[in-house]
């Protein structure tokens, strides 16, 4: 038993998690932190990122915070590098940034359409290519590319946020396929409908909340800390001859009709 606790262990390793001052990636950063890994949090504002940083150290977690915007290629790789030279080794990269917009797709704006790739397709693309030089260059590496149900799923006046949300799906396995053979999983987390500050309008929506618990064959909307146990065996040896997979955690969602 011993030995396959210890598969989960991630003493030793640093993680980096994007966009994780709140929410999910702050839910994300502790867990990987409570089993042992060195957490370095990203954010754009740094205030909050301070504050998400200490109330992890006061949990006896040691992290760490790195402000850049995972959307620019310039700050991205001086960040990357920084991380690499002056904090740790990135040994778990989670790449969690993300935003949603919605509006009906006849109305939604180029403007808008371009933010939401950027946010959450291209800063996939940077930070896991990044990332990967350095974990190539060692043999190992492990990737989480926070997906969604929207992976797999269409809902009305989301279509650009399920489209960013595909591509992040089938960026995960080409990742899989032209990294795997340096040592490297990536893999996906698609979480279903989880309490956040995203999601407090929707959560608050009777109407809503009654329609998703109906159709979730859990019969709740999930905690951020349901997805804490997936999030640590992807990012550990438990999962080491998994790749290019997306691991719904969604209580079956995408199960049902």
């Amino acid at each position: 038993m011993n030995h396959v606790l210890k598969m989960f262990d991630l003493t030793g390793r640093s993680a980096l998690i994007t966009g994780s001052s709140t929410g999910i990636g702050f839910a994300l950063a502790r867990g990987l932190g409570a089993a042992g890994a060195r957490v370095i949090l990203n954010g754009r504002n740094e205030a909050r990122l301070r504050d998400a940083v200490a109330r992890l150290r006061e949990e006896g977690i040691t992290a760490e915070a790195a402000s850049f915007d995972v959307t620019s290629p310039p700050e991205v790789s001086a960040a990357i590098d920084r991380i690499e030279k002056e904090i740790a080794p990135i040994d778990i990269l989670v790449n969690n940034a993300g935003m949603q917009r919605r509006a009906p797709l006849e109305e939604f704006s180029h403007e808008q359409w371009r933010e939401l790739m950027q946010t959450n397709v291209d800063s996939v693309f940077l930070v896991g290519q990044a990332v990967a030089r350095f974990m190539i260059e060692r043999g190992a590496g492990k990737i989480v590319n926070i997906c969604s149900v929207q992976s797999e799923l269409g809902r009305p006046n989301i279509a650009a946020y399920t489209a960013t949300k595909g591509a992040v799906k089938m960026l995960t396995k080409g990742m899989a396929i032209d990294w795997g053979q340096h040592g490297i999983q990536v893999n996906g987390l698609g979480p279903g409908y989880f309490k956040t500050e995203l999601t407090q309008a929707l959560v608050d929506d009777a109407t809503f909340s009654k329609w998703l618990i109906g159709r979730t064959p859990s019969r709740r909307w999930g905690d951020v800390e349901d997805l804490v146990g997936a999030a640590v065996f992807l990012a550990s040896d438990a999962s080491k001859f998994v790749n290019g997979h997306i691991l719904y955690v969604d209580g079956g969602v995408t199960a049902t009709l």
